[in-house]
């Protein structure tokens, strides 16, 4: 019998495409996910060191206006050396851990590099933990020739593929201020997505039979609450399932974290996930970088990426990583789950032993209900059509556990 390396070797290169050779007509995602090295670039008064890239001494000060009004900020700034993608994208999302206190806060920008050189730079978020400083934003109406940002994705206008990026982050900070704010990882993914309205279920790729003991967590017995974070039930769905990653690596918020919360809440984690990634332009939780920064608060990696296929996914539940999941579907076309969406987050925990998904779907009337097996060929499709998200998925692990290899012969998206 082969190697079970050289078998899952066979299988992801049926389920995507490799680089060295001609694509099938069913062609599968391009993606790639590069981490920023601090250590390179260009430094306007950060530092770049074992705890990531940190506020050193002020290059300089901003002024910066939002509803909470209008304040002075000093600021200190990293840019990227110039990234090659390695194909052309149209899709670039940055995503980032940091320590942000009260008192700071930080953007994160990116150019695209295409045939007429690198447009200008575009905001993919301002992001504060702390409330108070700013009000933590998405960006919109960045639209022009060159590219557009939808929410948290920078999106190549039609016919200027990127072939390359530039990443920068700048730290804020009051004037005179010895808080020290530090982006601990930073990452973008790189990716085009083919058109395709179908896409066939791709071979097992090591976890059939294996589930994760995630918590289960409902967003639905949330309905009502805080409408000032959106309200819960339907609108919850990606903090909702951040929370149940974040108790399966027991880095949730504590009883002290939550004791704002009305004490007849159930689960008092979700809220705190919802107040804490809310997207005060997007008027939403449902942001997907501001999701795996919220979990980065809590000492976790967390970062998007798009996964090429339900083999991909396996070797990260295979090597205990659960995985949350962005997809859309019209009802009856996910048989078991009962409704339709535009969009919505799930927890990927696992596999059955014929490999259909075990998730925890927060979509569901109570915690009890959370669990669901869905057929793997419809998951695979609603997940990874280009109509849906093209495979987007939150990867949220402990540092200090060990991620798989990725898949040979191809770029590496985690």
């Amino acid at each position: 019998m082969p190697a079970l390396s050289a078998i899952l070797s066979a299988a992801l290169l049926l389920a995507t495409t490799s680089f060295t050779g001609a694509k099938p007509a069913q062609a599968s995602t391009d993606v790639v996910f590069k981490r920023a090295d601090f250590a390179a670039g260009t430094a306007e008064g950060t530092t770049a060191g074992d705890g990531g890239l940190a506020f050193g001494s002020a290059a300089g000060t901003m002024s910066y206006t939002d509803a909470l009004g209008t304040k002075t900020w000093e600021y200190a700034r990293w840019t990227g050396p110039e990234q090659a993608i390695g194909f052309e994208a149209t899709e670039l999302i940055a995503s980032w851990t940091a320590d942000v206190p009260a008192g700071s806060w930080m953007q994160v920008e990116a150019r695209g590099k295409n045939a007429e050189g690198l447009t200008r730079w575009y905001s993919l978020g301002r992001w504060s933990y702390a409330e108070g400083d700013i009000k933590r934003t998405s960006v919109p109406n960045q639209g022009d020739t060159d590219a557009s940002v939808a929410v948290d994705t920078l999106v190549a206008a039609a016919g200027k593929p990127m072939s390359g990026y530039q990443l920068r982050l700048t730290l804020y900070r009051k004037p005179g201020s010895s808080v020290t704010p530090r982006v601990r990882t930073s990452g973008v993914m790189s990716s085009n997505v083919p058109q395709r309205k179908s896409v066939p279920a791709s071979p097992g790729g090591g976890a059939w039979g294996k589930e994760l003991k995630v918590p289960r967590r409902s967003q639905n017995v949330h309905e009502g609450h805080y409408p000032e974070w959106n309200g819960g039930g339907e609108a919850w769905c990606s903090p909702t399932s951040t929370t149940m990653v974040l108790g399966y690596w027991d880095k949730w918020p504590s009883e002290e974290d939550t004791s704002w919360v009305d004490p007849s809440d159930p689960n008092p984690e979700v809220d705190h996930a919802a107040r804490y990634t809310f997207d005060h332009a997007y008027d939403g939780a449902g942001n997907w970088p501001f999701n795996t920064a919220y979990a980065g608060r809590y000492g976790v990696d967390g970062f998007i990426t798009r996964l090429r296929s339900l083999t991909e996914l396996e070797m990260l539940v295979k090597a205990g990583v659960p995985v949350i999941t962005s997809q859309s579907f019209k009802k009856g076309e996910l048989p078991g789950a009962g409704y339709g969406t535009d969009g919505h987050l799930m927890a990927v925990v696992g596999f059955t032993a014929t490999g259909d998904v075990i998730a925890n779907d927060p979509a569901s009337p109570s915690n009890q209900a959370v669990r669901h097996v869905y057929p793997r060929a419809a998951f695979e499709n609603v997940w990874q059509r280009s109509s849906s998200s093209g495979g987007v998925a939150y990867v949220i692990h402990p540092p200090d556990h060990a991620m798989p290899p990725t898949p040979p012969n191809l770029p590496a998206n985690w």
